[in-house]
């Protein structure tokens, strides 16, 4: 009772007070007119009562008990202007007339009192409510968050927490701002965290000004993604359950997508099977989660366990499934979720039309996909996108750049993911006009700086075999990333820079980006290309170290590598190390056995293929005829040729009928060799004419000769091993006017003889040599080597080949430039630079010397060494004075 009474002196002190201070004169401009006609309504429509206050009443406003709305109108009038001395007065009209305990009318008034920065009124109304509500404290922490007063925002909002008041999209941004003033990014989290539990992060104010709070506080990264932490999550997740909100369905769901969207996909699942009876939401969420984390066989479960609990599917179940059936090739489910969402009888929805779109494309129905993408009312970016894409991938390149001309005929536009998918068909198609102009575009509209697109055009103009362009892109590159080394490496190895791409791979290294199998199987092809085998040794060290053996790309490029590095015994190894052998392994194999002479292992593995139920390509098939051509077997050639179709299904193509041709050829069988040619259903190449051309200088037949140079000529005239070959064939005939007569042709023509280079790689370091060079740093020990070995040959019956040599010079002469050959360069100086027993491995660009052939088997034996050395067509292992191709080459 005491304290009832207490509290009816200070209201009425109050009142007191409150209208002393409203005696002072009046301003009525400071009002608004909406405000000014509400106060002439109360003064007409308001009578003095028979009533024993005594208050004196101000004679502008003499009211009588009138409504609570009045009162509302008055009060909303009084904040808006900041009028304080009015809205005071109304106070205490409210107090005088017994209606200042009205819900309402209170949180009206603690509003006003927060707006107009008299906290200490606004704050005791709060406290004095027996139960203040979420408007009331809202109001309050809005007053002090709008005036920097960010401390006692917080305060109010602790005390509202200790009630049990549960904030809401109004309370939450005044909380985050109070926050932000104050720089407290800890108490921040927590509330964005109370933001998520409630689903009010989606909120456009409670999201910019979570943003905002962020960067305030120098989080610029959280600002963009806040919640990339599953130790956050879970702290969210802990301080929903101190709240009680964990039983709210609405909480629940979001508690599930939460985990889903911070990669704690273990935890989503755990908070869903908590849910008493999932509903559509808690199910979507679930899905979508596994479809986020690529676990799409959890995705089909759930999706069955959902159908099974008669929830039915929504657009947004079958949108997440569609993914799952894109990605694992499901096509019959597919269909039925097409099916479904067209019995759901909606339009073809942007998301849901992209979706299909993408399944279809990703199941090679582009059929089905370009039928979505016409049916889809108001095509968009991402829709065109996604049908560019398909076609790019599914290797209809020519249909994905037309698609991307009518797009741009549209005036759609384009971003990274349309050039870079145009960018993969151009390259694809080597169609390096459309390089250039889709690389225009990108630096007409700022894309270029893209690293999606620079890696995208550095890979185009690599497969396209513009290095240079390719090089230039690389070093404008605003980031250096492992996509960008790669592309530049393969497209260094695929041009014959190897050397480059080694180097550019030191560099990577040194930039401290680790490789990938994909850089390390470009950097084994470079090797392959420059016979490169010590370096070639310390990538498969690589692979080792970074644990990439049982990649399939690094494996097939290892037995690739060592096969062309001559090797053969190495490549037999890494071959057998690869755990799950494809198409391409075999290939790879069987070409490196052919390539070494070793026939029979060749066609002997083909045949151990074949048992383990792998089926050849029409690569196989060419390395299998170049083992039979290779090794002189003309038999099973035939037969292997004769039987592709039948067997395998392969129509033989111009590869097959130049390596016929070619084992015919050097078998002498040359009158069959020219049926074949008679009988090709299509004209035959150079490759056809070149087999021709080498097995009439095989057997010196002038006629086949002549015929097959005049076609080379036509087909091939920038080549200059044509007329060459032809003049050896005049020489080894004793035709010297004849041979004049081609050396004459060449002076006209301005064919130059491409001349004979011969590499040898020592410690890492690649030594080139071409004939009579003497620009080495060791030549002095080089030529004394030759002449050591030439006098030790000659003992041991080596006679110089001088009739294939065609310069006009005497005998003499002749012996000096043939042991002065490159191969020979070669040789010497690996005799001399390499520990004695250690095999030499030289390669050459033109076909070996058939002197050149002769002596090495004369010094294999003197020098007890294996010398290997790899031409333009095969491997010669020459030991203990014979070679491995049996003089058949």
């Amino acid at each position: 009772m005491i304290r009832w009474t207490m509290k009816l002196w200070l209201f009425h002190s109050l009142q007191e007070t409150l209208l002393q201070r409203l005696c002072l004169p009046f301003k009525p401009l400071t009002l608004s007119a909406h405000f000014l006609r509400s106060v002439k309504l109360f003064q007409t429509s308001s009578r003095l009562g028979a009533n024993t206050q005594t208050t004196p009443i101000p004679s502008y406003i003499q009211i009588h008990r009138p409504t609570s709305i009045s009162y509302s109108q008055l009060l909303s009038e009084c904040t808006a202007s900041k009028t304080t001395g009015m809205g005071m007065e109304i106070h205490a009209h409210l107090i005088r007339f017994g209606v200042s305990e009205d819900h309402n009318l209170k949180n009206r008034l603690i509003n006003f009192y927060s707006k107009c920065r008299l906290f200490n009124y606004a704050r005791k109304l709060v406290e004095e409510s027996t139960e203040p509500d979420l408007v009331s404290w809202s109001a309050l922490i809005s007053g002090y968050a709008q005036n920097g007063l960010g401390v006692e925002a917080l305060y109010a909002f602790y005390d509202m927490h200790l009630l049990g008041v549960k904030p809401n999209d109004f309370t939450l941004p005044s909380v985050l701002k109070a926050c932000s003033i104050t720089k407290d990014l800890v108490l921040g989290k927590q509330v964005h965290g109370i933001a998520v539990i409630t689903g009010f992060e989606t909120d456009v104010f409670v999201a910019n000004t979570l943003v905002v709070m962020y960067a305030k506080c120098g989080e610029f990264g959280d600002s963009k993604d806040c919640l990339s932490d599953g130790m956050q999550g879970r702290r969210i997740h802990g301080y929903l359950v101190k709240l009680g909100y964990k039983s709210d369905p609405f909480s629940a769901n979001a508690l599930v997508d939460m985990y889903a969207k911070v990669g704690d996909l273990e935890g989503a699942i755990s908070a869903f099977d908590e849910i008493a009876q999932p509903d559509i939401v808690s199910w979507n969420a679930i899905i979508a989660g596994c479809v986020l984390h690529e676990d799409h066989n959890c995705a089909l479960k759930l999706f069955g366990d959902m159908k099974r609990s008669e929830v039915r599917p929504n657009m947004f179940t079958l949108s997440s499934i569609l993914k799952t059936c894109a990605v694992l090739g499901l096509k019959e489910l597919g269909r039925q979720l097409h099916s479904s969402l067209i019995k759901m009888d909606t339009e073809v929805d942007m998301f849901v039309g992209v979706g299909l779109i993408d399944m279809y494309s990703k199941c090679e129905m582009m059929r089905n996909a370009r039928m979505i993408h016409c049916l889809i009312p108001k095509k968009d970016l991402i829709a065109w996108n996604a049908l560019i894409s398909g076609h790019s991938q599914n290797g209809e390149d020519e249909e994905a750049l037309v698609l991307f001309a009518d797009m741009c005929k549209e005036g759609i536009g384009f971003n990274q993911t349309t050039l870079s998918s145009v960018l993969k068909s151009a390259a694809c198609l080597q169609a390096i006009k459309v390089c250039q102009q889709v690389h225009t575009l990108s630096v007409k509209s700022g894309l270029q700086s893209d690293i999606y697109v620079a890696n995208s055009l550095l890979d185009s103009y690599g497969k396209c075999s513009d290095v240079e362009n390719a090089t230039r892109i690389f070093e404008e590159c605003p980031i250096g990333d492992l996509v960008a080394f790669t592309s530049m490496i393969t497209a260094y190895a695929q041009c014959g820079q190897g050397e480059e791409a080694l180097k550019l791979y030191l560099h990577m290294q040194e930039r401290g980006i680790k490789p990938d199998p994909f850089v390390c199987s470009s950097l084994l092809n470079a090797c392959a290309n420059l016979s490169a085998y010590e370096q070639g040794k310390q990538i498969h060290v690589h692979i080792l170290k970074f644990g990439f053996m049982s990649d399939i790309f690094a494996g097939n490029s290892l037995v690739n590598m060592y096969a062309k590095c001559g090797s053969i015994d190495d490549a037999d190894r890494s071959f057998f190390e690869i755990p799950e052998r494809s198409i391409v392994s075999w290939s790879a194999m069987i070409a490196g056995l052919a390539q070494h002479g070793h026939g029979e292992k060749a066609l002997h593995l083909f045949s151990q293929m074949l048992k383990d139920g792998v089926l050849p390509n029409h690569i196989t098939l060419v390395s299998v005829l170049c083992a039979c051509n290779h090794a002189g077997l003309v038999t099973e050639a035939r037969k292997y040729f004769e039987s592709m179709k039948e067997s395998f299904g392969i129509e033989p193509m111009q590869e097959h009928y130049a390596c016929m041709i070619d084992l015919l050829g050097r078998a002498g069988k040359l009158n069959e060799a020219m049926e074949l040619v008679n009988t090709m259903p299509f004209e035959a190449n150079g490759s056809v004419w070149g087999a021709l051309l080498g097995a009439a200088r095989i057997h010196k037949n002038i006629e086949l000769g002549q015929r097959a140079a005049e076609m080379l000529l036509v087909l091939e005239p920038e080549k200059s091993g044509t007329p060459v070959l032809l003049a050896n064939i005049y020489a080894s005939a004793g035709l010297w006017e004849n041979v004049a007569n081609v050396r004459r042709f060449m002076k006209d023509s301005k064919v130059k003889k491409e001349p004979g280079i011969s590499w040898i790689e020592i410690k890492d370091k690649v030594h080139t040599f071409i004939v009579g060079d003497r620009s080495h740093s060791r030549s002095k020990e080089i030529y004394a080597k030759l002449d050591e070995l030439s006098d030790l040959m000659s003992k041991a019956g080596y006679v110089p080949m001088v009739e294939i040599d065609l310069h006009d010079v005497e005998r003499s002469e002749k012996e000096k430039l043939l042991l002065h050959h490159s191969e020979k360069l070669a040789v010497a100086f690996g005799l001399i630079a390499t520990p004695p027993g250690a095999p030499i491995r030289v390669k050459k660009n033109l076909r070996v010397c058939p002197d050149c052939h002769s002596a090495f088997k004369f010094i294999s034996k003197i020098v007890s060494r294996e010398i290997i050395v790899r031409d333009i067509n095969r491997f010669h292992h020459f030991k203990d004075g014979s070679c491995s191709c049996g003089d058949y080459w």
